[in-house]
């Protein structure tokens, strides 16, 4: 079993800002040992008073749809800023073996070679939502040492949008240019979740395809119910490959937050998010407590090859697993 430093050598460490004990750390709650998530809990309680500074912005979009090469730019305009930026990067995981490509530091070149900037890459695993599953953690915990604003690479536009707007301030979905033409197509619970939609590529012969898109999408969120009574979701052409837009962009995102918190919604909206988490880990603490009882152990197996075989429907398993439980 991996050996981490001490809560007390974490805790100074992340602080004190070093990156070695943040990357430490970050390791020790992702990790499934129950020892090791005894003491990501005792760590994550003592640096509670230092979280909830950073600004928490979601990114999501289709593959291909150049959400690193933007947060690149993005992230640079922050750091010339005088802002530290953090970028939990989520990547695909192979359903077979579980590892991941893990290859977001090579496509944020110049971010990841930038003092004030941290890029973390972790495997999504089996989590809904193209999210690790201990985002919200790694998220305090890079509050905790000094991060300004956290940004959430997500793996892309999944089944379960919500697990990333569950968990940032803005959520903001990057398109390509053209998907106006299809925008039947397009997930009416993405529009209805994002804060801004960012048309990227839009460059060269892509810019009157992207301005299209950009017309037919503002077209479409006016028939939608905004989420905030202090901010009506956006819709912006960038190029992330030439940086164009980056500045405005940014500018709306800092008129975003300074509504929210005018209207009190901001607080509300954290709230609120900490309140799903508490009842999304009771779950989960309850769904690996069941699997762990010995009862449910010895019966498993026989109870999923009935499933299996088709000689027992999946309701009468689940009673019948259940009674043994209690």
């Amino acid at each position: 079993m991996t050996e981490f430093p001490s809560t007390a050598e974490l805790v100074a460490g992340i602080r004190a800002g070093d990156r070695v004990l943040l990357a430490r750390a970050l390791t020790l709650v992702e990790s499934e040992l129950a020892p090791h998530h005894q003491q990501a809990q005792e760590l994550l309680q003592s640096l509670l008073p230092q979280t909830g500074g950073a600004w928490r912005i979601g990114i999501t979009g289709v593959p291909g749809v150049g959400k690193s090469t933007f947060l690149d730019q993005l992230g640079m305009h922050l750091a010339q800023q005088e802002k530290k930026v953090a970028v939990l990067a989520v990547d695909p995981s192979s359903r077979v073996s579980g590892g991941s490509i893990l290859g977001d530091k090579s496509r944020m070149h110049r971010l990841a070679q930038e003092a004030t900037a941290f890029i973390r890459p972790s495997p999504s695993g089996q989590t809904l939502g193209g999210v690790a599953r201990r985002t919200r953690e790694a998220m305090l915990l890079c509050e905790a040492a000094g991060f300004d604003v956290i940004f959430v690479e997500t793996v892309g536009v999944g089944q379960s949008e919500t697990v990333v707007a569950d968990m940032v301030d803005f959520f903001m979905v990057l398109m390509l240019p053209g998907a106006g033409d299809e925008l039947q197509g397009i997930k009416r619970g993405i529009l209805e979740l994002a804060d801004m939609l960012v048309v990227n590529k839009a460059d060269g012969d892509f810019l009157p395809r992207a301005k299209r898109a950009q017309r037919d999408y503002a077209n479409a969120l006016q028939y939608l119910q905004p989420s905030y009574r202090a901010w009506k979701p956006q819709v912006v052409c960038v190029s992330g490959l030439h940086g164009t837009g980056i500045p405005e962009l940014w500018k709306l995102v800092v008129e975003h937050r300074v509504a929210l918190e005018a209207s009190g919604e901001l607080q509300s909206l954290r709230q609120q998010q900490n309140l799903r988490w508490m009842w999304a880990q009771i779950k989960e603490r309850l769904v690996e407590t069941f699997r762990c009882h010995p009862a449910i152990k010895e019966q498993l197996a026989e109870m999923e090859s009935a499933v299996l075989a088709g000689t027992l429907p999946p309701t009468a398993a689940a009673d019948a697993l259940l009674d043994f439980f209690h």
